[in-house]
């Protein structure tokens, strides 16, 4: 690629609504002696203000903790047992979100920390809250920073990299674009360090076996990701319709760097994330329940809009928030799809009623739509 091929690529970037910025131990952490690499955190810092200046929402997945705590706690070099590890960990943890909190304090922004495991981003009810989670602190300016719960996680919960967590946020997000910083400036043919004749790839369009034979091992001391965990990762956000860019990290502002044209791989997806969900509700083969609508609320959709809870008449079926359910005109034909708000029993108290009893009716404030338009794909025209 030429320098204005790359920049063009970039473009993906610089146009994204949405950015997951992955950060690894060994851009973070100083491997000889074990104390972060402030300078470098501070310029990645400049990066997060600049494309939150342009209004792009960006969250951090970052690793680095257990590299940080092992120092304070005087751990021997080498493999750690886990509870070291853990120990590690908790003692890690408060460093780094307190540094992520001054320097992006600096620019205005507002840092949050959250830890999430494995189990999270698997099991339902625990990824829905994730991801309510994160969408509010969005909506309200802030910048999550994101880490594996090292400090409760067991060998059988843990993802065990950040690259793959990274991609499982990006994916519950819906994000545009995954930025994975590295200790290398993409992706090759072969090990580079160990192969001279390894030619570098600058565009992925199909994750096949030939791809992924490519990946090597990690070569950094402190982390525990390596070029399979990025494709890993590139699987999963490819899947879920986001870009992703593997770039070196340890230069400084290394996100501008992109933009300017810097050597980076990048994957690509077929379609954009909310065309992929939308995709996925529309092809559920067996929706959980059903909700019947008045004729208002048939062209409220039609015009676009959320299932309010005034305008369901009916609600059929067994469902959990985050199922599937079938949306029924008045006729009993289906006339959309979409994720429910709430579950079957909490849809039968406020169907029928304003949005700003719920509240009064069900003893906590959930969403205004029973199934929001986000969440929503119509089946048959007017």
């Amino acid at each position: 690629m030429t320098l204005d091929q790359r920049k063009s690529a970039a473009r993906r970037l610089v146009e994204a609504r949405r950015v997951v910025v992955k950060v690894g131990s060994a851009l973070l952490v100083d491997a000889d002696k074990g104390r972060l690499n402030r300078q470098w955190l501070a310029s990645l810092a400049a990066d997060v203000a600049r494309l939150r200046a342009r209004g792009q929402d960006v969250i951090l997945v970052s690793s680095g903790a257990i590299a940080l705590g092992r120092r304070h706690l005087k751990l021997e070099p080498g493999r750690l047992k886990l509870e070291e590890s853990q120990a590690a960990a908790a003692v890690g943890q408060i460093r780094l979100a307190h540094a992520y909190k001054e320097l992006l304090d600096e620019h205005g922004i507002t840092v949050a920390q959250i830890l999430l495991t494995l189990d999270d981003t698997e099991q339902r009810r625990r990824y829905l809250n994730a991801r309510g989670t994160l969408n509010t602190l969005l909506a309200l300016g802030a910048v999550p920073v994101i880490n594996e719960n090292d400090t409760v996680a067991t060998a059988e919960i843990r993802y065990g990299d950040n690259d793959r967590l990274a991609a499982r946020v990006a994916q519950m997000v819906a994000a545009d674009c995954l930025v994975l910083l590295s200790d290398i400036d993409g992706l090759y043919t072969a090990n580079p360090h160990e192969d001279e004749h390894a030619e570098f790839v600058a565009r992925v369009l199909d994750i096949s076996p030939e791809i992924e034979a490519m990946a090597g091992g990690s070569s950094s001391d402190v982390g525990t990701g390596g070029m399979q965990t990025k494709i890993a990762a590139a699987k999963i956000a490819v899947g879920a319709g986001c870009h992703l860019c593997i770039a070196r990290g340890a230069v400084e502002q290394p996100l501008k760097r992109i933009e300017d044209g810097a050597r980076c791989t990048w994957f690509v997806p077929t379609a954009t994330p909310v065309a992929l969900r939308k995709q996925w509700i529309a092809g559920t083969l067996k929706p959980a329940g059903a909700l019947s609508i008045d004729l208002g609320a048939v062209r409220a959709l039609y015009d676009g809009k959320s299932l309010l809870p005034a305008g369901v008449t009916r609600a059929t079926g067994r469902f959990e928030r985050g199922d599937t359910v079938s949306i029924l005109g008045p006729d009993g034909v289906e006339v959309a799809r979409g994720i429910c708000a709430y579950s079957d029993a909490d849809t039968a108290r406020i169907m029928g009623r304003q949005s700003a009893d719920i509240e009064r009716l069900l003893g906590f404030r959930g969403r205004d739509e029973i199934v929001h338009r986000d969440d929503l794909v119509i089946l048959k025209g007017p």
